[in-house]
């Protein structure tokens, strides 16, 4: 596992966002610089990963699915980028192995609770399902979660807004860390970190909303046709 890759590509796309897009970043800072965490966003457009690259520093051990690492062409160049697959039609024990090892290494590892790319009415930021997986994992390796929303990324299939012109728009912010209480009963500590994270995505969809204009409905159908995408 080496972080050089990421940041080659990181480096290597920088400028394309830089030159069409005008990117609103809210509270970047709450990320932590170092040590483990999980970064958990909602899911819009394949466009996130390189959005959620944009507003973070550190470099993200991204969970995909397991669907993508068929096209051996996409799966190394992802396990380049330090991802792993998830397969979600099951238990999936060795995933679990490899997010537990990660953050113990004190590895940032971005997931996307919603376990796909859903239609916008049923985003999690308007009462959509969430699969919080997440919250057991956070509590197993002792890392916070940081909430993240991220809205417009799906404009960016359309070629029009690869133009260099600056004018497309997109919005992503973090909430404060999470932590899951170790030393209470699990279920009752993972049902209080539960309603943590959902007030906290509220209550950043509401300010990131007011910030940008943007809302979860802004999405071009495109991006939203194929709900399994990563």
């Amino acid at each position: 596992m080496s972080d050089a890759f990421y940041r080659l590509v990181r480096c290597i796309g920088r400028p394309a966002f830089a030159r069409s897009s005008r990117p609103i970043y809210l509270h970047a800072q709450r990320v932590p610089a170092s040590g483990p965490v999980i970064v958990a966003a909602n899911h819009l457009s394949p466009y996130d990963i390189p959005c959620l690259m944009g507003a973070i520093d550190r470099p993200l051990d991204f969970v995909s699915i397991v669907e993508v690492f068929r096209n051996p062409l996409v799966a190394w160049f992802f396990r380049n980028m330090n991802a792993f697959p998830l397969d979600r039609r099951r238990a999936d024990p060795a995933t679990t192995r490899i997010i537990l090892d990660r953050l113990r290494r004190g590895r940032a590892v971005a997931m996307f609770p919603e376990g796909r790319i859903p239609p916008p009415a049923e985003s999690m930021l308007t009462g959509g399902p969430v699969r919080w997986s997440i919250i057991r994992l956070a509590r197993l390796a002792g890392s916070p979660i940081v909430p993240g929303v991220i809205l417009g990324t799906g404009v960016f299939s359309r070629p029009s807004a690869w133009k260099p012109v600056g004018r497309t728009k997109y919005a992503v912010a973090f909430g404060c860390p999470v932590m899951v209480d170790r030393q209470r009963d699990e279920a009752v500590a993972c049902a209080a970190a539960e309603a943590q994270l959902m007030a906290a995505y509220r209550e950043l969809y509401a300010e990131l909303s007011a910030a940008s204009g943007l809302t979860v409905l802004d999405q071009p159908w495109r991006t939203t046709a194929k709900r399994d995408r990563p």
